[in-house]
């Protein structure tokens, strides 16, 4: 795909960018290039530099941190029409990444270098109005997932999750040990609890997957005080 098809199809996923001022769209077109990531690759590490505002066109990368003992936890995810909250976040502040960031899948991303970034940032109000109201969105996101974590029990947590990740055939497709590190547990934990939706009839366990089978009882652990 040509840089010019690139940019087009970023528009698409981006139309508010398409729509700034002539010699601002020259800046981004000039300064803009289309990474792809395959499935596994590192999108940025922890404590790396941040070089690029990055912009997701197509896949999906998942940012997270690590212990010290090793155990995952899911901070968010980033898809199609998505920013990176902490790319934003590295930019406006001049630090360095406070976690971790690969794709789960093939992910080509829009990245503006920094300088272009920070020049449009002054220049262009409505590129900034952009940006800044991107970041306060998904700083309310990880506002949530701060409650979520420090306040909700795992079983109302990990119902959440399936729900969220859950196709329109309402399957998740993920093995025990992914949706432990989504919620920052263990396995066995997760799998004692979908073992007993599995009695209760909420649930299926297949074979790297779990088919949501009563979206309703799920939901009313997700709410329960």
């Amino acid at each position: 795909m040509s840089h010019t098809e690139c940019v087009e199809r970023w528009f698409e996923q981006f139309p508010v960018l398409g729509k700034l001022p002539v010699d601002h769209l020259h800046i981004l077109r000039a300064g803009v290039h289309f990474p792809v990531l395959e499935a596994g690759a590192t999108a940025y590490e922890l404590a790396g530099e941040c070089a690029n505002y990055l912009m997701c066109i197509e896949g999906r990368t998942r940012v997270f941190r690590m212990s010290a003992g090793g155990r995952q936890i899911l901070i968010y995810r980033v898809g199609p029409r998505g920013t990176c909250v902490l790319t934003t976040q590295c930019l406006l502040s001049g630090g360095t990444f406070p976690a971790e960031s690969v794709a789960e899948q093939r992910t080509v991303l829009a990245a503006l270098p920094a300088e272009t970034f920070r020049h449009l940032m002054a220049a262009s109000p409505a590129f900034r109005t952009f940006v800044l109201d991107d970041y306060a969105k998904l700083t309310a996101i990880l506002f949530g997932l701060l409650d979520e974590i420090a306040f909700a029990p795992l079983e109302q947590r990990l119902a959440g999750h399936l729900l969220a990740q859950a196709d329109g055939r309402g399957m998740v497709t993920a093995t025990h040990w992914q949706i432990a590190a989504d919620l920052g547990t263990v396995r066995e934990v997760v799998s004692r609890h979908l073992a007993g939706w599995e009695r209760a009839g909420w649930v299926r366990i297949l074979r790297g997957q779990v088919e949501i089978r009563d979206r309703i009882a799920l939901a009313s652990l997700r709410t329960r005080p």
